[in-house]
């Protein structure tokens, strides 16, 4: 008697797949040609290399989704339910009132670093594929482009870039554990050398 494999359920995640490329639709990867949805895939395949957990990766497809697309949390709740809006919402960047995006990136940066810290496994885990996903891209760019990377960022200057991932390794520790924290640990110190 041959044994039935048990399949697994990704109906929520074939969702947001159709969600996520539709809400992204017609953006590109900033200083490139790359459709944006590569990065949402990208974050959900890293994500599935530490769960299988269909929520986390409906999440790791949605998690730009409020903050470039102007899609409400409240729509994501309603389509895909609580506990993908609360991971998404957590990896919301929040604007600072009386602030220009541009002026406000170290603290939106230090208030993302403070949440990671205090936060659990799950939104780390999103965290992770989103941030990993990043780090993939820009040490590939800064491979190819040098110090002239930085100037597609709102914030130019590397010092603080290193300065906030380096941070993020520390908020991001108690997934040490994983391939993916490993992998991007070793991207940071690549781009940003502590020596």
């Amino acid at each position: 008697m041959v044994k039935k494999k048990k399949t697994l359920d990704t109906r929520l995640v074939d969702r947001a797949i159709l969600f996520a490329t539709k809400a992204h639709e017609g953006t590109v990867r900033k200083g490139s040609n790359v459709p944006y949805i590569v990065h949402p895939l990208e974050t959900m395949a890293i994500v599935a290399t530490i769960t299988s957990d269909q929520e986390l990766m409906a999440a790791a497809l949605l998690h730009d989704v409020v903050e470039d697309s102007g899609i409400s949390i409240d729509e994501i709740r309603d389509e895909f339910g609580p506990r993908v809006a609360d991971l998404v919402d957590s990896e919301t960047d929040r604007e600072v009132e009386g602030l220009s995006h541009v002026e406000s990136w170290t603290y939106r940066k230090q208030a993302a670093i403070d949440r990671l810290a205090t936060s659990g496994r799950d939104v780390q885990i999103v965290a992770l594929g989103d941030k990993l996903s990043n780090m993939r891209a820009m040490a590939a760019n800064f491979r190819e482009q040098g110090n002239s990377v930085w100037e597609r960022f709102n914030e130019k200057n590397p010092a603080r870039h290193s300065w906030y991932y380096h941070q993020l390794a520390v908020s991001l520790a108690p997934l040490s554990d994983t391939e993916a924290y490993r992998e991007f640990v070793r991207l940071v110190e690549q781009v940003f050398p502590t020596d």
